[in-house]
C-alpha cells in the first residue's frame, strides 16, 4: 500500500505548490509517485504546467511521477445507483405515488413532504459526498502497488473535514429515506419492492462501511499524514488551528504544518516591520500546535511554476534528493518538512524463483487473498483486488505468501513461460 501524503489548508496559501513540490521531490529520489488533487481550479496542471485529468499522465520531465485531477462531480446515482433510482422516482406529485397518494393518512402525507424536501432526484449531493468519492478512488490508488507514494492536494481544508462527519451524516440522511418507506406502509411494495427496499438498505450499508474504512486509513500513520500550509497572517494562523483542533479530534495523524510566503529579511523599515509581525504569528502558531514541527518558507523573487521551480522549491523543504535504497523502508526524509515513506513494492529474480514484498500496514492476514488468472497474480485488499507486476506466469497455488511486520513477501517458482 502506498504511502499517502496529504496537504491542506485555506484557499491560496500554497498547499499545491508545496504537495506538487514534494511529489517532484520523491520522484527524484526513486519513488513512483501519484500528485492526485481534488481541487476543481486545476491548480495543480498550472503548477506543474501540464494538463492532467481524471486518469494518471506522466509528467514530462519527472521520470517516475504522474498526476491526475478528479472529477468534481458527483451525484448521488454514480455512486449509490439502487438509491437514486428509487429517489429519482420520488418526482412528481406525492413523490411518485401519483393517485395512491390519496391514500396515505394527513399524517403520512405530512411526514412524507418532509422527507421529500431533504430528497428531491438522484443528482442531489449529499453533504459530504464529493469528498466521499474522492477518497475512495484515493484508497484505490494507495492499494495499487504501482505506487510507493501517493500525494493528495485536498480541496480547502473544510471539505476533508466534512467528509470525516459523512458516516453520522449518512446515517441521518438514510434514516430519512427509510423513514419514507416506513411512512408509506403498505403501498412500500408498490413503490420500491421489497426486495428493493432490502437492496437499497443493504446499498447504503455498504457506502457506510467503505467510508468508515477510509476513514480508518486516513486515521492510521503507519498509511497517512497530514501536513497543513498557511501564511503567517491572523486569518491564516487562526483556521490552522481550527483545522488542527478538528484533525485531532478525528485522530488524523499530523506530519507537520509550513508557513509560507514569509517576508525576506531586508534593511528597510516596512519590511522589517512586517517580517518582524509574521514571525511574532509564527511564534503563536508554534505554541499553539503543541509538538507540531513548524517550517518556515520565504516569499520566492519569482512566481513558482514548472517543474524546475518546483524542484527548488523540494530542495529547500526537504534537501538534495538522493536514491533511496531499493528496500521497503521506512525511509525518514526531510530538513524544513518531515515525513517517512515506504516503498510500496520491491521485487528481484533470484535464480528460478522471483521474490515480490508489498507494504501493507495495519492489515491481518483475513483481509488479504491471492489468485491467478491467465498467469497474472491478484492481491486482493478487504475485497478489491490488484494484479501484480511479475517477470513470470503466475499460478497463485505455486506461490508461498508470508505476512510479517505489515510486509507481504510471495516468493514464485519461475516457470518456462516467463
Amino acid at each position: 500500500m502506498a504511502r499517502l501524503l496529504l496537504f491542506g489548508g485555506k484557499g491560496g496559501v500554497g498547499k499545491t505548490t508545496t504537495s506538487s513540490a514534494t511529489a517532484v521531490w520523491l520522484a527524484d529520489a526513486g519513488l513512483r509517485v501519484l500528485l492526485v488533487s481534488s481541487d476543481p481550479a486545476h491548480s495543480t496542471s498550472d503548477s506543474l504546467d501540464v494538463e492532467l485529468g481524471p486518469t494518471p499522465v506522466e509528467v514530462e520531465g519527472v521520470p517516475g511521477l504522474f498526476g491526475l485531477e478528479m472529477d468534481p462531480e458527483a451525484k448521488l446515482s454514480n455512486l449509490l445507483p439502487k438509491v437514486g433510482e428509487a429517489v429519482n422516482n420520488m418526482g412528481g406529485n406525492m413523490g411518485g405515488l401519483g393517485g395512491l397518494g390519496m391514500m396515505l393518512d394527513p399524517s403520512a402525507k405530512e411526514e412524507l413532504n418532509d422527507v421529500k424536501s431533504d430528497i428531491k432526484t438522484a443528482d442531489m449531493i449529499l453533504p459530504g459526498l464529493d469528498e466521499a468519492l474522492a477518497f475512495d478512488e484515493l484508497l484505490k490508488h494507495m492499494e495499487n502497488p504501482t505506487w510507493d507514494v501517493v500525494v493528495f492536494d485536498t480541496a480547502p481544508t473544510g471539505h476533508t473535514l466534512r467528509f470525516l462527519s459523512l458516516p453520522e451524516l449518512i446515517e441521518a440522511w438514510s434514516g430519512r429515506l427509510l423513514r419514507l418507506m416506513r411512512v408509506s406502509g403498505g403501498l412500500r411494495s408498490m413503490l420500491f419492492g421489497r426486495k428493493e427496499s432490502d437492496a437499497m438498505k443493504e446499498e447504503l450499508e455498504r457506502f457506510r462501511r467503505r467510508v468508515l474504512h477510509v476513514r480508518r486509513v486516513l486515521s492510521d500513520p503507519a498509511t497517512s499524514s497530514f501536513t497543513l500550509v498557511t501564511i503567517p497572517e491572523r486569518m491564516g494562523i487562526n483556521e490552522t488551528v481550527r483545522a488542527y483542533d478538528s484533525l485531532v479530534e478525528y485522530n488524523l495523524p499530523i506530519g507537520g504544518c509550513l508557513v509560507n510566503r514569509i517576508t525576506p529579511e531586508f534593511d528597510h523599515p516596512f519590511l522589517s516591520k512586517r517580517r518582524q509581525q509574521e514571525l511574532d504569528r509564527i511564534a503563536e502558531l508554534d505554541e499553539r500546535l503543541a509538538g507540531v514541527n513548524v517550517g518556515q518558507l520565504e516569499l520566492a523573487d519569482t512566481e513558482i511554476v514548472g517543474v524546475e521551480a518546483l524542484r527548488a522549491v523540494g530542495r529547500t523543504l526537504y534537501g538534495q534528493p538522493e536514491a533511496l535504497p531499493e528496500v521497503i523502508g521506512p525511509h525518514a526524509i526531510g530538513s524544513v518538512l518531515h515525513h517517512e515513506v515506504h516503498r510500496g513494492m520491491v521485487g528481484e529474480v533470484d535464480g528460478d524463483v522471483e521474490r515480490i514484498q508489498l507494504h501493507f500496514p495495519g492489515l491481518e492476514r483475513s483481509d488479504l487473498s491471492l489468485r491467478s488468472e491467465d498467469g497474472v497474480l491478484f492481491v486482493g485488499v478487504n475485497g478489491r483486488e490488484q494484479a501484480i507486476p511479475t517477470e513470470t506466469h503466475v499460478k497463485s497455488s505455486q506461490v508461498k505468501a508470508s505476512l510479517d511486520s505489515d510486509v507481504l513477501s510471495l516468493l514464485i517458482p519461475r516457470t518456462d513461460n516467463a
